[in-house]
């Protein structure tokens, strides 16, 4: 009891300091942008080259030896940090915003614009670590949204864009390492073990809530596979695995757990329960046979073991923009 009396001023002590870290933070990009604007007019006047970069960072280190972070080749990636951005004035006001390691895991990783802004949007919404947002590049996240398109049963129209937002139509579980043949319980309890990844792959919106969780009705008990609750839609999602491919009737078994969740467990403050089918594959004509006279919010999404190729990914990417430019 004592302890929440200070709760208080121990939130007033954390929003301070992630307050005083983004300050930081945004002085720090600041200045390597600003040492970047330097370098390339220099270079741009042929008045310095690789060189005098190099004795400009060893000068650096002999006036101010406690600085870090001015290498040679830092101050040259500040020069093309500068490069890549000043001509993008939407992209540059939202570098400010994360870290610089990440910056540069978005600059080397990417290879236009919209790749770049969605990444360092992302590393924003969700504050990826270094190690999270390597993953996601890794994963290609980007090519899989703007290639997905969550397919979503027949929703009250106010609720569609909300949802289709925070769920894509597919996984990628890599980081399970789980080897054929497995089953559904097999799935779960690695996820659960795994729930960190887990979540960075779902997004950080989700707070877990329990597997396993039991619903009574009637006389009888059931258990959905795993359940979260979502932040931003502020709302019960429950997920159920299957270990084979989609069927119509998994949709049922899942739509009667939001039924029991929407009358038993849901706060009168919470919006509908909403449902995830987590299917190893799936015939896109089923589902949307199967959704399209359901009335609840649910979603049938892919997930699968391996990283994709990036490659292929890019190359479906540039014939579905193509076709679309075309029409």
């Amino acid at each position: 009891m004592m302890e929440n009396r200070f709760n208080d001023i121990v939130g007033l002590i954390r929003q301070s300091r992630e307050k005083a870290i983004r300050v930081v933070n945004s002085e720090l990009i600041d200045l390597y942008w600003n040492i970047g604007k330097y370098i390339a007019g220099k270079v741009e006047t042929a008045e310095w080259g690789q060189g005098i970069v190099r004795e400009l960072a060893v000068h650096i280190k002999q006036t101010e030896p406690a600085l870090k972070g001015f290498s040679h080749s830092n101050l040259w990636r500040m020069k093309q940090f500068y490069e890549m951005y000043t001509n993008h004035p939407k992209l540059s006001a939202l570098l400010r915003e994360i870290s610089w390691s990440n910056n540069m895991i978005i600059m080397g990783g990417t290879g236009s614009n919209e790749e770049r802004e969605f990444y360092i949007r992302m590393s924003i919404r969700e504050r990826y670590s270094t190690r999270e947002l390597e993953r996601q590049i890794g994963s290609s996240l980007f090519e899989r949204t703007m290639l997905g398109g969550a397919k979503l049963s027949a929703l009250p129209r106010e609720m569609e864009n909300n949802i289709a937002s925070a769920f894509r139509d597919s996984y990628i579980f890599e980081f399970l390492n789980l080897s054929e043949p497995y089953s559904e319980m097999d799935l779960q309890q690695n996820l659960i073990k795994k729930m960190k990844d887990f979540i960075v792959e779902l997004g950080k919106d989700f707070l877990f809530v329990g597997e396993q969780y039991r619903v009574q009705v009637g006389m009888s008990d059931f258990f959905i596979d795993l359940l979260f609750f979502h932040r931003g839609l502020q709302c019960l999602v429950a997920f159920e695995l299957k270990a084979d491919r989609f069927r119509p009737e998994h949709l049922g078994q899942l739509n009667f757990y939001l039924e029991a969740l929407d009358r038993d467990v849901k706060r009168p403050n919470e919006n509908p329960s909403i449902g995830i089918l987590l299917c190893k594959n799936r015939d896109h004509e089923v589902v949307e046979y199967a959704m399209s006279r359901s009335l609840s919010p649910t979603m049938v999404a892919e997930y699968r073991m391996q990283l994709p190729d990036k490659k292929v990914l890019q190359r479906k990417l540039h014939e579905l923009l193509d076709g679309t430019e075309g029409d």
